[in-house]
């Protein structure tokens, strides 16, 4: 029987290494926040955490992973649209890796469905996927250093100075803690670019039966 495909196998694959370093670098010229290996990382650790403590098989959160590590690789195409473009992408690739095709339905199907202008989380891969990349705000991701020349995506990240995601199966919750040095950044900024990923962060953890919240500088937000 053979082996099931693993992150570690995805990862080391020259396709995946090498359109996700060009995507990430792309976007740099366009001015973007950091979306290469640390970002790949962070969000393939996050979904396949949320789905481990939520009670999912290892298979599951393993396809978590693996999605999270690709949902960015349509970047080396255009930022437009690159969650479809991502799903094309991985879709080709799982199939020549010989990964069975519900299972690449279900990773494919998460990509494609991350992007917070149309995304839905169709199934709990989708919703862990979603609220990992969603979470990932930090100031190591800002690559502009010159704070005269912050946009408002570039203040809120940098003002992040901590930011995690708790996971308490018994309540049920997930939970989005942030410490913003607010005179970077005042919270109200964060909420006025991060609004309709934090709405898509409450349908995903609804997906996964759980009640999203926010937590900034110890206050509770939502």
């Amino acid at each position: 029987m053979k082996e099931p495909i693993t992150l570690r196998v995805v990862k080391a694959h020259p396709r995946v290494q090498t359109y996700l370093n060009f995507g990430n670098d792309h976007l740099a010229a366009m001015g973007f926040t950091e979306h290469g290996l640390r970002h790949s990382a962070v969000v393939a650790q996050v979904a396949a955490r949320i789905l481990r403590e939520l009670g999912h098989s290892e298979r599951e959160a393993e396809l978590a992973a693996i999605a999270g590590w690709t949902h960015d690789l349509g970047n080396v195409i255009s930022r437009h649209n690159h969650g479809q473009s991502a799903a094309m992408i991985v879709m080709q690739t799982l199939e020549e890796m010989g990964m069975p095709f519900a299972e690449i339905a279900v990773v494919t199907s998460a990509i494609g469905n991350h992007e917070e202008q149309y995304g839905q989380p169709v199934n709990d891969v989708a919703a862990a996927l979603i609220l990992a990349d969603k979470t990932d705000v930090h100031r190591s991701r800002v690559r502009n250093r010159d704070l005269v020349k912050f946009d408002i995506h570039d203040r809120v990240n940098y003002a992040a100075e901590k930011s995690e995601v708790l996971i308490d199966r018994e309540q049920r919750t997930i939970t989005l803690r942030l410490s913003i040095d607010i005179a970077i950044c005042p919270v109200m900024d964060y909420f006025e670019i991060f609004l309709t990923r934090m709405v898509m962060c409450k349908r995903a953890a609804e997906r996964l039966g759980c009640q999203f919240s926010i937590v900034v500088n110890e206050a509770r937000l939502l």
